[in-house]
């Protein structure tokens, strides 16, 4: 029987990039083999295009990939047969985002957005050079934010957001304001497209995160890898879904866990 056809979908701060560093250096080796068995990994992030494009730069990376959470999935020009890139956008937009956010804001909520953010400030937030900083603020359909406020505060918050249309859902280092979608969707609609580009062949999905706002994606793959991390133990998958966990974070714990994927299909 011939191998399925693996298809990797991966988060990237603390997941794929180390959560302080965002270097992604100890990955090397299963990127490395991933690229010679020609297998695709879409990245698929909180980040924004710029940023991603810049890593993909990085990473030579040529495969589709995910942007905001979901808010948008970029396919390039002639990946899946003759055509320009497609930009396939969800949700709602940053700019009616924020309009919300201002209403709240002016209610007594406490809490700090990329939009109020000079690049300079959002460097110093983030740890990233101001260049990277702007590629972090362009956004299309999300907004990070700090929380200033209470628990109490923030369930409030939440609530009125969810009343408002909108979800908030916690990510590797920030909240992220967003509409009705996640990253389980993007990853649903590039599959579709992978399954019909092969319809001989069993395509798998393979998704690799490390918080909840992974856990979509983790339980619509077939194969689940959650990264060690700081809230890696509040992802919550059903017990019968297949899972591996890793041993250690980021992307040491990401190159460990897909050779390993590599192997049991018989990719070793």
């Amino acid at each position: 029987m011939s191998k399925p056809r693996l298809i990797l979908f991966s988060d990237l701060d603390g997941t794929l990039l180390d959560h302080d560093t965002y270097d992604w250096r100890p990955a090397r080796p299963a990127l490395q083999r991933l690229d010679a068995l020609g297998i695709p990994l879409v990245l698929n992030s909180s980040k924004t295009g710029p940023e991603i494009r810049a890593l993909r730069q990085q990473l030579d990376n040529g495969h589709p990939y995910i942007v905001e959470n979901g808010a948008g999935v970029v396919i390039p020009a002639g990946y899946f047969g003759a055509g320009p890139e497609e930009v396939i956008t969800t949700g709602a937009s940053r700019a009616s985002i924020l309009e919300t956010l201002g209403v709240l804001k002016a209610r007594g909520y406490r809490f700090t957005g990329f939009a109020d953010l000079s690049p300079a400030q959002l460097a110093r937030l983030t740890g990233l050079d101001e260049e990277s900083a702007r590629r972090a603020a362009d956004r299309i359909g999300t907004e990070p934010l700090q929380w200033q406020g209470t628990a109490a505060e923030l369930e409030r918050f939440r609530r009125d957001l969810s009343d408002r249309g909108l979800v908030l859902q916690q990510g590797g280092r920030f909240l992220h304001v967003m509409g009705q979608f996640d990253k389980a969707d993007g990853m649903v609609q590039l599959m579709q497209r992978y399954r019909a580009q092969t319809p001989h062949y069993r395509c798998v999905a393979v998704a690799l995160g490390d918080s909840p706002n992974d856990q979509a994606m983790l339980a619509g793959a077939d194969l689940a890898i959650i990264i060690a991390g700081e809230n890696a133990g509040r992802i919550q998958l059903p017990s019968s879904h297949p899972v591996i966990r890793s041993a250690e974070p980021g992307p040491v714990g990401w190159n460990r866990c897909v050779l390993e994927v590599l192997s049991r299909y018989g990719y070793s």
